[in-house]
């Protein structure tokens, strides 16, 4: 299933229709369709072997077409058969391993792709694009010479340089530490949001994806199970893949008492949308960590079986019966320890559920 935010046809950048490729003639990719709008960072996010870095490919002119059409600025680029070369697509690419050249300085690097200007107006480009990546004082140095985020701010700024239509990340931070990655996705987000660039971000990372795009793909299998929002995915996913896929939680079993009520081992949970089954239809409800409330007056009492502190907050796992588990995130200043009992309730504000095969 494949959910399209409402927006003019005309606003779309890029629009990738019913999209068929793979390889040896065997399609890796099954009528994918999205669009982005100009000025969005859209994300293809999905496990190893999805199918992301595939279409990342055939949207920049690497990959030829099996079937469908891929359009750039209202402009056919792709269809079974004919294409436009990638050099002629006015796209950037940005890459896991930086690609930089190692004999050639930083300064050297961004002005790589600038050979139509003349020397002034390119030494004035490259000041300019140092600048906007923060990295003026290092224009005479050699990437060997810098940390891993430099480079991929140098490897941002020489996609730039040429002012292309769309930039293309594939996996542009997967080398990094976990707190330079948060930094840095913040940085490039905020660069390209600055420039009024679109992006297309490949990415397994749901937090790198969250932080840094306006609109993401759920890829499972080749094809996409929901376009959509961050906050959508997270609260109104379209199928049982994308909510389990997305964020954490489990599903518990429950039977529907009416169109917005479930009974469940964990009680009665409203919430805040109307199911078309009828009453006593077995479903399964996912339980995220945050519709788990501590409260002291509650009967519900599960145990803890584990835990995981991570400074503001604390991860516990907790066992209700053999059939019943479910995680709930708490502030760290309520400490329990294993094997205790807690008193808990469910505040489940966005019911998920989905009919029990």
């Amino acid at each position: 299933m494949t959910v399209t935010p409402p927006i003019s046809e005309n606003a779309w950048l890029l629009n990738v229709n019913n999209l068929e490729c793979g390889y040896g003639g065997d399609p890796v990719i099954k009528g994918v369709s999205f669009a982005l709008g100009q000025g969005d960072i859209g994300c293809l996010l999905g496990p190893s072997g999805c199918g992301k870095s595939t279409i990342l490919r055939a949207i920049a002119g690497f990959q030829s077409l099996q079937g469908g059409d891929i359009q750039l600025n209202g402009h056919v680029v792709s269809v079974p058969g004919r294409a436009v070369p990638p050099e002629k697509r006015k796209i950037g690419m940005v890459f896991q391993d930086y690609a930089l050249f190692p004999h050639l300085s930083v300064a050297d690097n961004i002005g790589f792709g600038l050979k139509g200007m003349d020397k002034e107006q390119r030494t004035q480009k490259v000041a300019d694009l140092l600048d906007l990546v923060h990295l003026q004082d290092l224009a005479n140095q050699y990437p060997h010479e810098l940390s891993g985020g430099q480079q991929q701010r140098v490897a941002l700024a020489r996609a730039l340089a040429p002012e292309p239509t769309l930039i293309l990340l594939d996996e542009p931070f997967s080398n990094l530490d976990a707190d330079l990655r948060r930094r840095l996705s913040l940085d490039v987000r905020d660069i390209l949001k600055t420039l009024g660039i679109s992006a297309i971000l490949v990415t397994h990372d749901q937090q790198e994806a969250f932080a840094m795009c306006d609109q993401v793909a759920v890829l499972r299998d080749g094809t996409v199970q929901q376009w959509d929002e961050p906050y959508n995915l997270y609260h109104e996913p379209a199928n049982r893949f994308v909510a389990g896929f997305i964020g954490q939680g489990g599903f518990v079993k429950g039977k529907t008492l009416g169109p917005e009520t479930i009974e469940s081992e964990l009680g009665v949970i409203r919430g805040n949308r109307a199911y078309p089954w009828p009453d006593g239809t077995l479903v399964d409800v996912l339980i995220r960590p945050d519709d788990v409330v501590h409260d002291a007056t509650s009967s519900l009492q599960p145990k803890v079986i584990e835990k995981t502190f991570a400074g503001t907050s604390t991860l516990y796992r907790f066992r209700l019966s053999s059939e019943t588990e479910f995680e709930a995130l708490f502030r760290s200043h309520l400490d329990f320890r294993l094997g205790e009992q807690v008193p808990v309730r469910i505040e489940a504000d966005h019911l998920i559920a989905f009919e029990r095969s």
